[in-house]
């Protein structure tokens, strides 16, 4: 169990969502914080939020180029490098080969030293039930990351493209079913968070977003507390450490996707035998008993 405050932010981050202020509810203090120490972040929402009303006179197709323009807006004020949508319908996401290759095209594209994602083993708590969207974007963007996006044989077609394997070195899950780790707010994380979730108009409708977000950060300071982890206001995440960061190999490559085919096979090629030369030698360093 740790604290996030004081470790290193990551270089360079790449949040995969379901809907339009998923990421700002979930993540919104801790996106903050690393972009203010120069964090670049990159957003890829699954499907624009289209089915997210209940109102009759209301339309899939108007909702969500509302809730485009929201999430722009909503990443403008925290600083967002980029944002880009997939195109899926609200409510009808499931975890296929076709996502998950979208999902790793763009960890090969973007090269994040770490990916944000939903837990897809929450499936409800004690007062909901997680959205399956949610479930399916955390299941789909775990399988791109390995192997999709970083096995030069598991994906072909992304291999045609030019666009060389990745080693994500670090994988975030918001909303966990256990956390492992959190992310202590300071004022000026929440506050930015705050006013990144007003940006997402058409869900204010009936809906607290400060009282919500206010609630989700005592909880989860409240369990950092019981886990020795101070602190008034907090976002929960299991963390994932896939490599430590002296054996991220090419961890902090820019972009490659005008980096030529053949360039990039053999920088893939070389970081690959790289990384099995260093686990030989733990291998060989480990006692035996």
């Amino acid at each position: 169990m740790r604290s996030l405050r004081h470790a290193p932010p990551p270089h360079s981050v790449l949040v995969v969502a379901a809907h339009p202020d998923d990421i700002e509810f979930m993540a919104g203090g801790t996106l903050a914080s690393w972009i203010e120490q120069g964090t670049q972040v990159h957003y890829l929402l699954v499907t624009d939020g289209g089915g997210g009303s209940r109102d009759p006179n209301q339309t899939a197709e108007s909702l969500g180029s509302q809730r485009r323009r929201e999430q722009r807006a909503a990443a403008e004020i925290l600083g967002v490098a980029s944002v880009r949508f997939l195109g899926y319908r609200d409510a009808e996401v499931e975890a296929s080969l076709e996502l998950r290759l979208a999902i790793a095209r763009a960890i090969r594209q973007v090269r994040p030293e770490a990916v944000l994602t939903f837990d897809p083993q929450r499936y409800y708590h004690s007062t909901g039930i997680n959205h399956p969207d949610h479930l399916a974007v955390g299941a789909s963007t775990l399988a791109a990351v390995m192997p999709l996006a970083n096995t030069l044989l598991a994906a072909p077609a992304l291999a045609a493209e030019g666009l060389a394997p990745h080693d994500v070195g670090t994988v975030y899950l918001f909303d966990p079913a256990a956390a492992t780790a959190w992310m202590p707010l300071a004022q000026r994380d929440v506050e930015r968070k705050l006013a990144a979730l007003e940006a997402h108009r058409s869900q204010l409708i009936g809906w607290d977003a400060s009282e919500a977000a206010y609630a989700a950060m005592s909880q989860a300071a409240q369990l950092a507390r019981a886990n020795g982890v101070q602190c008034a206001l907090a976002e929960a995440f299991t963390v994932v450490q896939l490599a430590e960061p002296a054996l991220r190999v090419g961890a902090h490559a820019k972009p490659g996707r005008n980096i030529p085919a053949a360039v990039q096979g053999r920088v893939a090629g070389l970081a690959y035998s790289m990384r099995q030369a260093i686990v030989r030698l733990s291998l060989h360093a480990r006692p035996r008993y």
